[in-house]
């Protein structure tokens, strides 16, 4: 089964690990560890839940972590989802290949579509995507969807600046 490269995993409603920040992480560890102080000055799980404002569910949960590898099980192990399956130097490289446009790798014509980007992903590192994480991955680099302008790769600008600035001017009177 192929998976989507970045922290976002199809079905999942948020970005980033239920849509919290690294802020947001932090707090919620500060949470859980004044729920170990509380757990070891001998305080019921119910107590904890409703003198820290959470669902008993996690107290009792926190309580199992706590008593199983004390307050260090309770840290943040970072973002949920997949990690990314191209390293940071793989995708500078697609980055690279990218910008040279599609007709550098045999395509006619100078559109990106999902499915030349997987099929650029494949070949360049032997890794599979799907056309979904294909977006996820493109969407992390920063690149969004886009209608492609409707400009011929043979238009010259310095040309077209000249045509307007001396036989359109002439045109015009």
């Amino acid at each position: 089964m192929t998976r989507p490269c970045p922290t976002l995993v199809s079905g999942m409603r948020y970005a980033d690990g239920g849509g919290l920040t690294a802020q947001g992480r932090a707090r919620r560890e500060v949470v859980r560890v004044q729920a170990a102080d509380l757990f070891a000055a001998g305080v019921d799980p119910v107590e904890v839940a409703g003198r820290l404002r959470v669902s008993t569910k996690s107290a009792y949960q926190w309580k199992r972590l706590w008593q199983a590898g004390g307050t260090a099980a309770l840290a943040s192990r970072g973002p949920s989802g997949a990690s990314c399956r191209l390293s940071d130097s793989q995708r500078d490289r697609l980055r690279v290949e990218l910008d040279r446009g599609p007709a550098a790798h045999g395509w006619p014509d100078q559109r990106w579509t999902l499915a030349r980007v997987t099929l650029l992903i494949g070949r360049l590192f032997r890794t599979r995507y799907t056309l979904r994480g294909t977006s996820y991955l493109l969407h992390r680099m920063g690149y969004s969807p886009q209608v492609p302008a409707r400009r011929a790769t043979e238009r010259d600008e310095e040309k077209i600046t000249a045509w307007r600035a001396e036989t359109w001017a002439k045109v015009r009177g």
